[in-house]
């Protein structure tokens, strides 16, 4: 998606918690939760399917990530609006995690036992959703679209059958960032911060495969502890001039802040978790108090990737649609990237359900998705789903932000997992336009 001030802004700090990742089995037909051997209509009736998710809609990761199931429901909306799909209209149950795993396991077991929900969608997180993973796959329930880029949504079938991954897999955006700044930055002296999980693990794992070489330091934090000076003045000494960060927003504007303190001035190339300039430009302004006006161009000249289109994009037509949607079935306040990504993520799924048929069961919407081969949507590359692999979005572009707009220096370039080469997507998916009337053909 598209994730600088003097000693007194630390304290400030301290008592602001913060986003943690965003970007945690068995055989289908054994494994699958209800009599009939994986055949389920569990939150199926003649005139309605229901599906839920969890998401930090109040607490200190709310800022942004509580925006996601807003664009969601808004399209779902839309979507009932024209007829539903297969004459069945979407029920969307969000439940309060308050991003904390032992509310997500709560929330889940009340999502599955008690409202009976068809399929988890978009549940949010890295440590949340590695809570309950195992039991949504023990229960048969689909568990799509992961709010998350581990790769542990997709890499596994054989354990997780019923789970799939959605954005880009954070080791292929690594791949990508790391061969830009080999191709273009070979004298850069790079450093690395991580968040200390597999949101930085997988990143780094990444990034190494092209700038082992010119990896000056490496500083991890952990999600919560808001003093990143210690980590920043390390890079600092280490002479890092070029800082790639896997992090969340708020770490973003605590690394910008922190830097301007200490009179750090490297290039920085964040994560596409860590760059939305709206959000990180509010960050910033409530994090100092005011001492920092925050706005759209607080990340001037930070680079970044992007997978689907972003609000700045107003000429592309899913933008477009994504806007006339907020307009139609939106709960207030403006479209976001965040929105737009709950959006994105709900048309793929819109595009599951018209593609299992109007026998809708559990594993017929899986190897609905298995099954997804050149589908149009927002997103600029294919997905990468199979009967063998359940990852997702296959890449993205590098673009460096000026005034809250991407500018594009790369075309969309695609990988997979392990030593797979980056090439240039050659599918033409990023031209990709919706269908007449936004919803996918076949509802």
């Amino acid at each position: 998606m598209k994730a600088r001030l003097l000693a007194p802004v630390a304290g400030l700090l301290t008592a602001t918690m913060v986003l943690a990742g965003c970007g945690a089995g068995g055989d289908r037909e054994s494994d699958s939760g209800g009599e009939g051997g994986g055949a389920s209509d569990v939150g199926v009736t003649e005139d309605t399917v229901t599906v839920g998710g969890h998401f930090p809609l109040t607490g200190v990761a709310a800022p942004g990530y509580s925006e996601i199931p807003t664009g969601a429901q808004a399209y779902f909306d839309y979507v009932n609006a024209a007829g539903g799909i297969n004459g069945r209209q979407i029920e969307y149950i969000v439940k309060d995690d308050g991003y904390n795993p032992t509310n997500t396991s709560q929330v889940t077991n009340e999502l599955v036992l008690q409202d009976e929900i068809f399929a988890m969608v978009g549940g949010l997180g890295t440590p949340t959703h590695s809570a309950v993973v195992d039991f949504l796959n023990s229960e048969g329930v689909p568990d799509l679209f992961v709010s998350s880029g581990s790769l542990q949504w997709g890499d596994d079938v054989e354990s997780k059958p019923y789970t799939f991954g959605w954005q880009p897999d954070y080791e292929i955006e690594g791949k990508i960032i790391g061969q830009y700044i080999a191709e273009n930055m070979p004298k850069a002296k790079v450093g690395l911060f991580l968040q200390d999980d597999d949101f930085g693990e997988d990143g780094e794992k990444g990034v190494r495969q092209y700038l082992d070489k010119q990896i000056v330091g490496v500083e991890r934090y952990t999600s919560g502890n808001t003093d990143v000076g210690p980590q920043v003045a390390g890079l600092q000494a280490k002479g890092a001039d070029l800082v790639i960060a896997f992090n969340t927003p708020s770490y973003t504007a605590l690394t910008q802040l922190t830097s301007l303190a200490l009179g750090y001035e490297p290039t920085w190339f964040y994560s596409n978790v860590g760059s939305d300039p709206q959000l990180v430009g509010s960050l910033l302004n409530r994090f100092s108090e005011g001492a920092v006006e925050g706005d759209n161009s607080s990340l001037n000249d930070v680079l970044t990737t992007e997978y689907i289109p972003g609000v700045d994009a107003t000429d592309d037509p899913w933008v477009q649609l994504w806007q006339e949607v907020w307009d139609q079935e939106g709960e207030g306040g403006e479209l976001t990237n965040y929105r737009i990504y709950g959006m994105s993520q709900a048309y793929a799924f819109v595009q599951a359900l018209a593609a299992a048929g109007e026998d809708l069961t559990r594993d017929g919407l899986v190897e609905a998705v298995e099954s997804f081969e050149d589908v149009t949507g927002p997103q600029l590359a294919p997905f990468r789903y199979s009967a063998d692999s359940h990852m997702g979005i296959s890449g993205m572009r590098v673009v460096e932000l000026q005034g809250g707009k991407a500018e594009e220096l790369t075309p969309v370039l695609v990988s997979d997992i392990g030593d797979a080469p980056i090439e240039e997507d050659s599918s033409d998916q990023a031209s990709d336009a919706p269908p007449e009337g936004g919803i996918p053909d076949g509802s």
